[in-house]
């Protein structure tokens, strides 16, 4: 097997770690001001529907953003234990290019579509 050198893995490692502080330093007030004010008895159905329809979508995306941390979390922990860059269906080491574009990844490209192949043949 073949591991990522040092120099690699610390230029990973940044990524990552710039990426966990955006996601962090982006973190919002999910609940609209206006949904918790006295004024939301002032607003019409339409209105209060949308601003309920803002509030489920940033519930959404706060979601997505915590399960990215998460996945992060265990980039940065692959790093430190010396599996980082490693497939784990196939063992191969994943190409830098991929790991460039998704640093999370846990798969080379060739098992991640036979994953997404057999999920769509059992329609997940």
């Amino acid at each position: 097997m073949i591991y990522m050198n040092k120099t690699k893995l610390k230029k990973f490692e940044k990524i990552l770690t710039t990426q966990l502080e955006e996601l962090f330093r982006g973190a919002i007030q999910v609940a609209d001001d206006t949904i918790l004010s006295d004024e939301k008895g002032k607003l019409d159905n339409v209105d209060l529907a949308s601003i309920e329809i803002d509030w489920i979508n940033s519930l959404r995306i706060k979601d997505r953003e915590r399960n990215l941390m998460l996945k992060i979390k265990q980039a940065l922990r692959r790093i430190d234990d010396g599996s980082f860059g490693v497939c784990d269906s196939c063992g191969e080491e994943i190409n830098e290019k991929r790991l460039l574009a998704r640093p999370v990844t846990t798969h080379c490209v060739e098992c991640k579509e036979i994953a997404e192949e057999t999920e769509q043949r059992k329609g997940l």
